[in-house]
């Protein structure tokens, strides 16, 4: 099976931190979310990747080229002007002559694949949307389903008063590829608002995959901010901290002075160094390659790979990369000095 990431947003909302690099690239916890993705479905077997373009996509495929260092095969289709997520996928129909896997490339998730495929064999289906609960509806693709798991409508952000169904659109599917005769080509084309409800009205089996798992869509600074808040305190498992039983987790070759306080949850990455009288954390994340000086004070921040940080910074709040600082809420700056 191949997989198809759509990556062809402009990620307006996670501006700034979007502003020199395209949305699937933002770091989780100092691994790009993209990637994070990719090597998810490389443990499920799926090791050819298609991905589709259109936003700064010389950043992807200078980090990822053909795939060889993660143990993939990774193919890249460019948009000169975005499509739409049915015009991305037809786009590629090329590489599809078999049943295939579409990720939307902001989604952090914990769903379960491997079973996902299998509810789609056992279907019979010519589409599967896996599908997630949320309390508010009303921002979403709202998926309205029979008792069979069958979809009947999609109902794009429905008011309050029309909500049927708390079940939204969770941006993975996986296709068979006789759908795409169904999408026009070289044209924009939504999958959700026009392609969907061609399927459903020509009696295409599409299912709905109901997950429970941990789910969320970076497309905010917001979202970003509460998918890091939510792997520091358990409620996302990332595959590096499901042998871990602690709260502070430090990468390999990385340096602490003995005279500095960690302070869980904290994640420091790998090849930092941490000078001497400083307290990190809690609710801290400082990425691979930093270097902070001695008597800082850091707490509740995202601190990007490659930052330095000189001596004597207090600063709580906020996210920091080569390009900007972002409060996460109140702003606490007290001092803060970045080479």
């Amino acid at each position: 099976m191949k997989a198809l990431f759509l990556a062809t947003g402009l990620g307006t909302g996670l501006k700034p931190l979007t502003s020199d690099l395209p949305n699937p690239m933002i770091p989780i916890m100092t691994k790009p979310l993209l990637e994070r993705n990719m090597l998810k479905l490389k443990d499920c077997g799926i090791n050819e990747i298609i991905i589709s373009t259109c936003n700064k996509q010389q950043k992807i495929e200078e980090y990822f080229g053909d795939g060889t260092k993660l143990g993939l095969k990774i193919h890249y289709i460019y948009e000169d002007i975005p499509l739409g997520t049915g015009g991305a996928i037809k786009n590629t129909g090329e590489f599809f002559n078999d049943t295939f896997i579409i990720f939307n490339t902001c989604i952090l998730s914990e769903i379960n694949i491997m079973d996902m495929i299998k509810f789609h064999k056992e279907k019979l289906a010519a589409v599967t949307i896996a599908v997630t609960q949320v309390e508010n509806p009303s921002d979403y693709n709202v998926i309205e389903y029979n008792e069979e798991l069958y979809a009947e409508a999609i109902v794009e952000k429905p008011k309050p008063s029309e909500v049927k169904s708390k079940y939204i659109n969770a941006g993975i599917y996986i296709f068979e590829p006789n759908v795409l005769k169904e999408i026009p080509r070289s044209q924009v084309v939504s999958i959700e608002r026009d392609t969907f409800p061609i399927l459903i009205k020509k009696d295409y089996p599409i299912v709905v995959y109901k997950s429970h798992e941990y789910w969320m869509d970076i497309s905010t600074i917001e979202k970003y901010i509460q998918a890091h808040e939510d792997i520091l305190c358990g409620t996302c498992i990332l595959p590096e901290f499901k042998d871990e039983n602690q709260d502070i987790f430090i990468g390999k070759n990385t340096t602490i002075r003995p005279s500095t306080k960690i302070i869980g949850p904290v994640y420091i990455g790998e090849n930092t160094k941490i000078g001497a009288y400083s307290t990190i954390g809690p609710d801290t994340i400082i990425g691979n390659n930093c270097k902070v000086g001695t008597n800082n004070k850091i707490t509740d921040s995202i601190v990007w790979d490659k930052m330095s940080i000189q001596d004597n910074s207090v600063f709580s709040g906020i996210i920091i990369n080569s390009k900007s600082t972002i409060p996460k809420r109140a702003n606490n700056i007290t001092n803060m000095n970045i080479a």
